[in-house]
Protein backbone atom coordinates (compact mmCIF):
# COMPACT_ATOMS: atom_id res chain seq x y z
CA UNK A 1 0.00 0.00 0.00
CA UNK A 2 1.27 3.50 -0.84
CA UNK A 3 1.67 5.98 1.78
CA UNK A 4 -0.72 8.84 1.56
CA UNK A 5 0.44 12.36 0.89
CA UNK A 6 -0.29 15.35 2.79
CA UNK A 7 -2.21 16.51 -0.55
CA UNK A 8 -4.33 13.52 0.02
CA UNK A 9 -4.65 13.57 3.91
CA UNK A 10 -5.88 17.40 3.46
CA UNK A 11 -8.57 15.66 1.20
CA UNK A 12 -7.11 16.85 -2.38
CA UNK A 13 -7.51 20.13 -3.90
CA UNK A 14 -10.85 21.54 -3.33
CA UNK A 15 -9.39 21.45 0.67
CA UNK A 16 -6.20 23.10 -0.27
CA UNK A 17 -8.33 25.85 -2.70
CA UNK A 18 -10.11 26.61 0.55
CA UNK A 19 -7.34 26.46 2.87
CA UNK A 20 -5.49 29.26 0.98
CA UNK A 21 -8.45 31.52 0.96
CA UNK A 22 -8.43 31.05 4.68
CA UNK A 23 -4.59 31.51 4.76
CA UNK A 24 -4.73 34.75 3.12
CA UNK A 25 -7.63 36.08 5.33
CA UNK A 26 -5.20 35.44 8.43
CA UNK A 27 -2.17 36.61 6.39
CA UNK A 28 -4.00 40.09 5.66
CA UNK A 29 -5.90 40.70 8.67
CA UNK A 30 -2.30 40.66 10.08
CA UNK A 31 -0.36 43.67 10.17
CA UNK A 32 2.93 42.22 11.34
CA UNK A 33 2.89 40.56 7.87
CA UNK A 34 0.20 42.03 5.96
CA UNK A 35 2.57 44.59 4.74
CA UNK A 36 4.41 42.18 2.47
CA UNK A 37 1.08 41.90 0.02
CA UNK A 38 0.48 45.37 -0.30
CA UNK A 39 1.19 46.16 -3.95
CA UNK A 40 0.22 42.06 -4.58
CA UNK A 41 -2.53 40.92 -7.50
CA UNK A 42 -3.88 38.69 -4.36
CA UNK A 43 -6.19 36.60 -6.73
CA UNK A 44 -3.03 35.71 -8.55
CA UNK A 45 -1.24 35.35 -5.70
CA UNK A 46 -3.67 32.83 -3.88
CA UNK A 47 -3.87 30.82 -7.42
CA UNK A 48 -0.23 30.78 -7.45
CA UNK A 49 -0.08 29.53 -3.82
CA UNK A 50 -3.00 27.05 -4.21
CA UNK A 51 -1.22 25.39 -7.27
CA UNK A 52 2.10 25.62 -5.31
CA UNK A 53 0.81 24.18 -2.24
CA UNK A 54 -0.67 21.31 -4.34
CA UNK A 55 2.59 20.62 -5.73
CA UNK A 56 4.72 20.84 -2.35
CA UNK A 57 2.02 18.30 -0.93
CA UNK A 58 2.09 15.80 -3.01
CA UNK A 59 -0.63 16.43 -5.85
CA UNK A 60 -0.56 17.29 -9.32
CA UNK A 61 2.08 19.95 -10.65
CA UNK A 62 0.93 22.94 -12.50
CA UNK A 63 2.91 25.53 -10.89
CA UNK A 64 4.48 27.72 -12.88
CA UNK A 65 5.65 30.24 -10.84
CA UNK A 66 8.91 31.53 -10.24
CA UNK A 67 11.25 29.33 -7.56
CA UNK A 68 11.05 30.35 -4.16
CA UNK A 69 14.31 32.48 -3.80
CA UNK A 70 13.26 34.44 -6.99
CA UNK A 71 9.94 35.21 -6.17
CA UNK A 72 10.53 36.58 -2.60
CA UNK A 73 13.94 38.18 -3.53
CA UNK A 74 14.53 41.86 -2.34
CA UNK A 75 11.23 41.41 -0.07
CA UNK A 76 13.31 41.54 3.25
CA UNK A 77 11.03 39.19 5.07
CA UNK A 78 12.30 38.28 8.36
CA UNK A 79 13.06 34.95 10.45
CA UNK A 80 9.55 36.49 12.76
CA UNK A 81 7.65 37.25 9.67
CA UNK A 82 8.38 33.61 8.07
CA UNK A 83 7.54 32.12 11.17
CA UNK A 84 4.16 34.17 12.03
CA UNK A 85 3.53 33.02 8.42
CA UNK A 86 3.48 29.16 8.72
CA UNK A 87 1.77 29.57 12.10
CA UNK A 88 -1.17 31.36 10.45
CA UNK A 89 -1.04 28.40 7.66
CA UNK A 90 -0.65 25.74 10.89
CA UNK A 91 -4.01 27.34 12.52
CA UNK A 92 -5.86 27.81 8.99
CA UNK A 93 -5.54 24.02 9.00
CA UNK A 94 -6.16 23.18 12.37
CA UNK A 95 -9.73 25.03 12.14
CA UNK A 96 -10.26 23.20 9.47
CA UNK A 97 -10.15 20.21 11.36
CA UNK A 98 -6.80 18.78 9.82
CA UNK A 99 -4.95 16.24 12.36
CA UNK A 100 -2.01 17.85 14.52
CA UNK A 101 0.02 15.04 12.71
CA UNK A 102 -0.55 16.43 9.45
CA UNK A 103 -0.23 20.03 10.13
CA UNK A 104 3.39 19.25 11.19
CA UNK A 105 4.03 17.67 7.84
CA UNK A 106 2.80 20.38 6.27
CA UNK A 107 4.98 23.04 8.29
CA UNK A 108 7.78 20.74 7.28
CA UNK A 109 7.16 21.27 3.77
CA UNK A 110 7.23 24.91 4.75
CA UNK A 111 10.48 24.69 6.52
CA UNK A 112 12.29 23.85 3.52
CA UNK A 113 11.71 27.20 2.03
CA UNK A 114 13.05 29.19 5.06
CA UNK A 115 16.60 29.39 3.43
CA UNK A 116 15.25 30.91 -0.02
CA UNK A 117 12.64 33.20 1.21
CA UNK A 118 13.87 34.55 4.66
CA UNK A 119 16.11 37.11 4.49
CA UNK A 120 16.74 38.99 7.41
CA UNK A 121 17.89 36.79 10.24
Amino acid sequence: MQNKTIFDKLGGQANIDAAVVKFYQKVLSDPSVSHYFKNTDMKKQTEMQQKFLTMAFGGPNHYTGRDMKAGHAGLGITTAAFNTIVKHLGDTLKEMGVPAEVIAEAAAVAETTRADIVEIK
